[in-house]
């Protein structure tokens, strides 16, 4: 199921990767999200960085059929691998977000865009349950739990930026 999401923030392309690539941004954004735990990293790589987090979420929101395929707690693993700017700051790189213990999963590609007036995130991501039947059903019962994700990290994005203007 394909998902695409655009991010606008009023700050400009080098300030939103600092603060993507920032452990405590990505700290602060599984809080925000209703983790019960989780884990940042962030290893410089080239011109970009590899960033990972993992989280443990609560399944309450996940329909009985996804809830007995993946338990009563998502273990989320989140991957982003950015590549080096251009000369207005803009970056691309992929993302790969995964379900531990369920086969289901999202690949695809994040943009950081300078807008001339701030800064868009695009995401644009597949996200796929390699589950015989019921593939269908999970990626659709998953995908608003995924927009939802992304809308979180909106709001702490941007009162993140705020908080430092």
């Amino acid at each position: 199921m394909k998902i695409s999401e655009t991010i606008t923030y009023a700050a400009a392309p080098h300030a939103v990767y600092a603060m993507l690539t920032d452990p405590e941004f990505q700290a602060r954004k599984c809080v925000d999200a209703g983790a019960l735990h989780h884990e940042a990293a962030v290893t410089p790589v080239a011109d970009g960085a590899r960033v990972v987090t993992k989280r443990d979420l609560p399944a309450d929101g996940l329909p009985d059929f996804a809830r007995s395929v993946i338990g009563s707690t998502l273990t989320i693993t989140e991957t982003y691998e950015w590549g080096g700017p251009t000369a207005d700051g803009s970056r691309d790189g992929t993302m790969t977000v995964e379900v531990a213990g369920a086969p289901v999963a999202m690949r695809g590609v994040i943009r950081i865009i300078a807008t001339g007036t701030g800064t868009q995130v695009a995401v644009d991501g597949d996200l796929k349950a390699s589950i015989p039947l019921f593939g269908g059903k999970v990626e659709k019962a998953a995908t608003p739990a995924v927009v939802s994700s992304i809308r979180s990290e909106r709001r702490t994005g941007t009162a993140w930026l705020a908080e430092r203007a």
